[in-house]
């Protein structure tokens, strides 16, 4: 059987990576790069509780658009900060913890 290396309990069970969705502060911004074109920065995810790079897929997948990971920084191509709290929270991520700068 599985266990979980953090609360030790089978992983079936565990709630570790919900609870650590719950406590990050995330800031979702845009900024202008080369030539005018704007691009959308989601910071602050937790690289150790989430997978980041799966993230990063998913939001690229719903926006429809190209995009990367930058250390805990993901970058998606063009504006999308008017979405993308709806599509965190419906990755499971707590609606107090985003903010819209």
């Amino acid at each position: 059987m599985n266990i979980c290396p953090k609360c030790g309990l089978p992983k079936i069970a565990c709630t570790c990576e919900t609870i650590a969705k719950g406590e990050q502060h995330i800031r979702v911004r845009t900024v202008k790069r080369k030539f005018g074109k704007l691009t959308t920065l989601i910071e602050g995810i937790d690289k150790k509780s989430v997978n980041i790079k799966e993230t990063a897929k998913k939001l690229k997948h719903e926006f429809v658009c190209g995009g990367t990971v930058k250390g805990d920084t993901i970058e998606l191509q063009g504006n999308h900060k008017d979405g993308a709290k709806e599509k965190l929270i419906k990755l499971g991520f707590s609606a107090s913890m985003i903010e819209i700068a």
